[in-house]
């Protein structure tokens, strides 16, 4: 634990250094406009909300709350009894839709847990019309029924990111939430039967490649294109090192032309040459537990995701003797670095919330030991400290990636402001995976494109005000 901890807090200084000078924002394809960041920006003491107001908490039904239905009105409950403030709760996995309609009639949801990288991007929405309340100051708030303030207990280097501080302005909008080690999910049973190991670059992946193909598995599958955004940066990451990947993120001038960068993009071509064809119909958010399902049947061999996947799929028929294993991602060469995406979901508060005070006191109260609790019953990681001591079985395994040699990747591609005709990060970048998969999208369309956008993107950066 004290290894993934200077990991992720060393790579998280470095974001947080070039995010300074360049305004990026991690896991967001969000652009925004010039009108000023919405909420309070000056530190704030601790709010004395009154205790007859109800907040609304919208809270996405995910795999967590799979795992442990109630999860999210177990913490509401605990936070009524702590405070006295009543909650009402939305929870659903369509979330946006529930939410949706009403916001746009002027109605909002108090605190909203919603990550980025959906499909239908609400969540991005927001940090591009700057209607995200700034809640630096929650971090020096004391935790509602402890003694710690928020700052205490949050892992550090999880609020110098550029996924929870989009703006680049040092301050923060996102709250972290639910943190998870990524990488390429798999039946380890299955490989211990045929006698595989596990690849440790490219080279060995596209040699299994072919050991699948004659045994009728397909190599790789993946559950929508929104899951190359912890994938794709870190194979820009694991095949040219930090400061590529930075470079990268900021989309630096002839940085797609390096021979870092076409590697990456004949990776990803190649693997999609590899991919399970029925994947493209399937990945979308309706139907792309079907193509999760394809590991569990051993139909592909591979799929990015995070350990949320245990319990997503718990219910769900498998081949007999399935075992889950995962690995990071491939180095680049022989000798090189391996890498794993540390997935952060975010809670937020809109910037129009009828009770700002109450609102950041149940975000303060989600860094709770009591909060913590319950959301690890779902087997959700809050990223507090002494997290990963209390886990066990498949968790435990996972979430010790960064000790068995693993680089941690945090942070992802930067914000830039709307511009007419230019696509968010998902279209330019993830979304052509299923043309290239499909066959309706070259390698060569989908990288001149990349350099068109970015061309863009960078001429458009969102700097510090």
């Amino acid at each position: 634990m004290k290894k993934l901890l200077s990991i992720i807090l060393a790579a998280a200084m470095v974001l947080a250094l070039f995010a300074g000078c360049s305004g990026k924002t991690g896991g967001q394809e969000s652009q925004t406009p010039n009108n000023p960041p919405a909420g309070n920006s000056e530190p704030a003491n601790d709010p004395d909300p009154a205790t007859d107001v109800t907040i609304k908490v919208a809270a996405l039904s995910s795999a967590y709350e799979e795992a442990y239905p109630g999860m999210w009105q177990e913490v509401c409950d605990a936070f009524t009894a702590e405070t006295g403030i009543k909650t009402e709760l939305i929870c659903d996995k369509n979330l946006e839709d529930l939410i949706g309609p009403s916001m746009q009639g002027g109605e909002f949801p108090d605190v909203i847990h919603l990550a980025t990288g959906r499909e239908k991007k609400l969540t991005e929405q927001f940090i591009k019309d700057r209607n995200i309340a700034e809640i630096t100051d929650v971090l020096s708030m004391t935790i509602p029924g402890e003694s710690a303030k928020v700052s205490d207990k949050i892992i550090p280097g999880f609020t110098d990111t550029t996924i929870t501080n989009p703006y680049g302005d040092g301050k923060t909008y996102l709250a972290p939430m639910f943190y998870s080690p990524c990488g390429l999910f798999y039946n380890a049973n299955l490989f211990a039967e045929k006698g595989w190991t596990v690849p440790t670059t490219w080279d060995e992946m596209w040699e299994l490649g072919e050991k699948a193909k004659a045994e009728d598995i397909a190599l790789f599958t993946y559950p929508t294109t929104g899951y190359f955004d912890t994938f794709f940066p870190t194979l820009l990451y694991s095949v040219g090192g930090p400061d590529f990947f930075n470079k990268a993120m900021n989309y630096a001038e002839g940085i797609w032309d390096t021979d870092e960068a076409k590697q990456c993009f004949e990776v990803m071509s190649k693997l999609a040459s590899y991919t399970n064809p029925v994947t493209p119909a399937q990945a979308n958010d309706d139907d792309f537990k079907m193509n999760q399902q394809l590991i569990l049947d051993n139909k592909a061999l591979f799929m990015p995701n995070g350990t949320w996947i245990v319990g997503e799929m718990g219910d769900s028929p498998r081949v007999d003797g399935f075992e889950w294993g995962m690995c990071a991602l491939p180095a680049g060469s022989a000798g090189g670095t391996s890498a794993s995406f540390c997935w952060l979901e975010q809670a937020w508060i809109p910037a129009s919330a009828p009770n700002l005070d109450a609102a950041k006191q149940f975000v303060a109260f989600l860094y709770s030991d009591k909060a913590a609790e319950i959301f690890a019953k779902g087997g959700a990681a809050q990223p507090v400290t002494g997290i990963v001591d209390g886990m066990e079985g498949d968790n435990k395994i996972f979430y010790s990636i960064y000790d068995n040699g693993a680089s941690a990747v945090l942070g992802g591609f930067a914000t830039y402001e709307a511009v007419a005709g230019l696509g968010s990060v998902r279209e330019v970048f993830f979304d052509p995976m299923n043309g290239l998969v499909n066959g309706t999208v070259t390698q060569e369309q989908w990288v001149e494109n990349i350099k068109t956008a970015s061309d863009q993107m960078r001429a458009n950066l969102v700097t510090e005000e």
